[in-house]
């Protein structure tokens, strides 16, 4: 039998960007239902390294992590728990003087935004942080960026969201979607049919599919993240640490366990992803180069996700340019977790009166817009 629901907004994918934008939805009094193919929080947003950083991010995402900085900053008042979250500063290593110098011109582009970035000298970084490797020359550190639990955080953002009345919908996964001419029209493999004015599209690295069903066609490809995590150590890293250029990143958990990341994995099918041995074996390498204390440890487990990644590495924010009511939230590159929670209260607020707080103009789908030739005389 056909179950029929109709609401204010339906949001397909319940990752940290879709469980957000329920929240707030619900906050702002509309009715929502949340579509989830598998579990909240089990896809990307809930296997990520778990990094809770606006340091390195480009300059147009500023305005928007600024904003989830602040959100992260009341998580337990939000969702019930602390997700594990932890201001416990962000370190961007320099291996050499070039990384410097880019650290530097960071540094001064991206003054105003109250991330404090402190440059450290060799002598500076070995004072404080005597356990790095001899490869760290130099570094940038963010004191009021973090980490925190992923497999926590984004659950509970649905659990939040279902407490003020959102209807969570899991293991319902959407078959075919349409536009009847007033309503958008879901129907699922689990017999639901869902009628809404409005559509987010928030499927993760699957989002794509959604946005070429209606005529917006984005060059997004997967990527799959490698990443591991140790036996429990005790207690020597105190900030979460990255590398100027891209690589290797690391954190130690409370439990002590150190996470750590950097390669790519691959795919299995359309659904899952795993880490390859060789991925595995260049990530312990260039851990171990930073941070020799974890050259003896063992590895307990390794995982990897599937990520969606446009060519310019920014994500898709806003209303779709061919169809009225569909709204876009995708494409963040492996780095969407700390500004999910900023982009769903951005994607409600253009639901409820079509305009963002927050600039985000940069994120348009339509820099993927084919251009006009040009016309021809006769």
């Amino acid at each position: 039998m056909t179950e029929r629901l109709r609401g204010d907004v339906a949001i397909v994918g319940g990752g940290i960007v879709g469980t957000s934008a329920a929240l707030a939805l619900r906050r702002m009094g509309l009715s929502v239902t949340l579509l989830e193919r598998d579990f909240c929080g089990s896809r990307s947003s809930g296997v990520n390294y778990g990094g809770v950083r606006r340091q390195g991010r480009s300059l147009v995402q500023l305005p928007l992590t600024q904003r989830a900085h602040g959100i992260w900053g009341r998580l337990p008042e939000l969702i019930g728990i602390d997700g594990e979250y932890i201001r416990c500063g962000h370190l961007k290593i320099a291996r050499s003087e070039a990384d410097m110098a880019s650290l530097a011109a960071y540094r001064d582009r991206s003054r105003g935004f109250g991330m404090d970035l402190q440059l450290l000298g060799a002598a500076a970084l070995r004072e404080r942080f005597a356990w790095l490797g001899e490869r760290a020359v130099g570094g940038s550190l963010c004191p009021q960026d973090g980490h925190a639990n992923p497999r926590l955080v984004s659950p509970a953002f649905a659990l939040a969201a279902a407490r003020l009345g959102a209807d969570v919908r899991e293991q319902t996964r959407v078959d075919e979607l349409a536009h009847d001419g007033k309503d958008f029209v879901l129907l699922t493999a689990t017999g639901v049919e869902l009628r809404s004015r409005f559509l987010i599209n928030c499927a993760g690295a699957w989002a794509g599919a959604i946005a070429e069903h209606f005529g917006e066609p984005v060059p997004m490809v997967p990527a799959h993240p490698v990443m591991a995590v140790t036996e429990p150590l005790p207690m020597f890293m105190n900030l979460s640490l990255g590398v100027e250029g891209g690589g290797i990143y690391a954190r130690q958990a409370p439990r002590g366990n150190c996470v750590i990341g950097g390669s790519r994995g691959f795919a299995l099918d359309a659904e899952r992803a795993r880490p390859s041995r060789d991925a595995i074996s260049l990530v312990l390498r260039g851990t171990v180069e930073l941070l020799p204390r974890l050259r003896h440890v063992h590895i307990i487990r390794s995982w990897s996700g599937t990520e969606g990644y446009l060519p310019d590495h920014e994500p898709v924010i806003g209303p779709s340019t061919t169809q009225p009511g569909l709204i876009h939230g995708f494409g963040f590159a492996g780095a969407g977790f700390q500004l999910g929670p900023a982009v769903g209260e951005v994607l409600a607020e253009l639901v409820q009166g079509g305009a963002s707080s927050t600039p985000i103009a940069a994120f348009s789908i339509s820099r993927f817009s084919p251009v006009p030739a040009p016309a021809t005389s006769t």
